[in-house]
């Protein structure tokens, strides 16, 4: 058989090796934690559980590209999925004048709901949401075709900033600012942050979003038996320290309990920072170290997790989005989903309250532990939730008084359940300015090692996921599984 070890479980791991498996390969994933899975771990705390990430995606609708990935691993019947309402797939809330806007699901859907609202723009709304629309066909991989072996080149707009596309269409600021509220969903900075990456999470927010029903943990664990019913093992507990290097090839890994795994390929679903602290030294050229660290991070979070009294608050069907002038006080803006369980009837049992915060905010506790913080952390932690809280209060009078208990976790937190450096949320930051110094290769100078992971083109669960198809055809052959992919849903469809 061919062998293939995975450093890290988490999507892009997982998702990468349930490809191999497909394709033949024995495949070996080592994670650090005690729980696989990343962004799809959930936890529990007082027998609550809790989802760490992946709150709303999109790319499962009939025909969508994730819906079409996981019908082909054999998964789509093992997890469980709530369509968000169709009249408002999202909604948001502008502070400053205390307006919700319900957005509905469907690109034509969305286009007449906010030519309703802002009627003076209805020709503007249309050409900027088909503008989007057009961006995101630039994305073969997005679609699930077919990639040209030559260079692909993209359009002005596609590279330019989304500042500069919207001002191209847009004038009434309001409609600007509800336009960018998924500016929080990929951690960008409007001016600089690339036109397509705002276009691919808006048309998968348009087409529709969903959330996991229960414990997102649910993916993962899917993910796992594919690769297990191959012969292949996900071990948990199992973190790499050492990657040997001779001859710009991996000779093998070294865990922290001593034991070493060796295979014909290997793939790194960690971040780079990590991956070159724990490989030789002399496995990469000194520039490529130099850049890497040059590269700057996305912003991280501040999450509070709320888990309510019985029937004291409605279940919501949809992410709810606050956004307050960019002169108000943190928090500015708010994302906060109320997760599905078994049997959802009107009233949620939990809330995950998202706000972003620098890293700069904890820097002075950056060489502490989780749970050996301190006094200051805990005290400012508590603040921090304090106004996380305050925000939802306005949205919802009396919303403390429903609240059996909350936590809170911070950038420190994330930063050390992820392994990211400075809990970045999103990975590397891309920058329309100059594109080349975050753009990472699935492919490295070392001959048997591969990349996969958010770092690596586009994050989130759709971003990932795909990025973890490139890295699989980098072994087994350019667009040998996006072929096999799409004859399995026409076949099966």
């Amino acid at each position: 058989m061919k062998t293939c070890v995975i450093i890290g479980g988490g999507i892009g791991g997982l998702v990468s090796g349930a490809l191999l498996a497909k394709e033949g390969y024995k495949v070996t994933v080592l994670e650090k934690n005690a729980i696989i899975g990343g962004g799809l771990q959930t936890f529990k705390r007082r027998g609550v559980s809790f989802p760490t990430g992946m709150h709303i995606f999109g790319g499962f609708q009939e025909g969508g590209n994730l819906r079409k990935l996981f019908e082909y691993l054999g998964v789509m019947d093992k997890i469980s999925l709530r369509p968000t309402d169709d009249d408002a797939s999202d909604v948001v809330t502008m502070m400053d004048d205390g307006l919700t806007y319900k957005l509905p699901r469907g690109k034509e859907q969305f286009i007449t709901y906010l030519s309703s609202m802002f009627p003076t723009e209805k020709e503007q709304i249309k050409a900027y949401i088909d503008k989007l629309f057009e961006l995101s066909e630039e994305e073969n991989l997005f679609h699930l075709r077919e990639t040209p072996a030559d260079h692909t080149t993209h359009s002005d707009d596609f590279l330019g900033s989304v500042e500069r596309l919207r001002n191209q269409y847009i004038t009434e600021p309001k409609l600007k600012a509800l336009l960018g509220y998924l500016s929080s969903l990929f951690g960008g900075d409007e001016q600089t942050t690339p036109a397509y990456i705002h276009a691919l999470l808006s048309t998968l927010h348009i087409n529709g979003t969903y959330q996991f029903v229960g414990e997102s943990q649910q993916l993962a664990d899917a993910l796992e038996k594919v690769i297990e019913n191959a012969g292949g093992q996900v071990i948990a507990n199992e973190e790499v320290v050492k990657i040997a290097v001779e001859n710009r090839q991996v000779l093998g890994v070294f865990t922290k309990s001593g034991k070493c795994y060796q295979a014909e390929k290997y793939i790194s679903d960690v971040h780079p920072d990590v991956l070159l602290r724990i490989i030789d030294d002399g496995a990469f050229p000194t520039a490529f170290k130099n850049r890497v660290s040059e590269i700057p991070e996305t912003v991280s979070s501040f999450k509070v997790f709320v888990k309510f009294k019985e029937g004291a608050f409605p279940y919501l069907n949809h992410a709810h989005f606050l956004h307050a002038q960019q002169e108000s006080a943190w928090p500015r803006e708010l994302m906060f989903v109320t997760p599905p369980q078994e049997n959802q009837g009107d009233f949620a049992q939990t809330m995950v309250i998202i706000s972003s915060m620098e890293f700069g905010q904890v820097m002075r506790w950056e060489n502490t532990r989780t749970g050996h913080r301190g006094e200051a952390y805990e005290s400012w932690k508590q603040a921090m939730t304090d106004k996380v809280l305050g925000r939802m209060k306005q949205l919802y009078p009396g919303f403390c008084d429903k609240i059996d208990f909350a936590f809170a976790a911070s950038p420190l937190t994330i930063r050390d359940f992820y392994g990211n450096k400075e809990g970045s949320n999103y990975g590397f930051q891309k920058d329309s300015r100059n594109l080349i110094l975050s753009q990472m290769s699935v492919t490295t100078k070392v001959k048997n090692l591969f990349l996969t992971g958010q770092n690596v083109n586009i994050h989130g669960l759709c971003g990932v996921s795909l990025t973890a198809i490139e890295t699989a055809e980098a072994l087994v052959g350019r667009n040998a599984i996006v072929g096999k992919i799409n004859n399995f849903w026409i076949n099966h469809s």
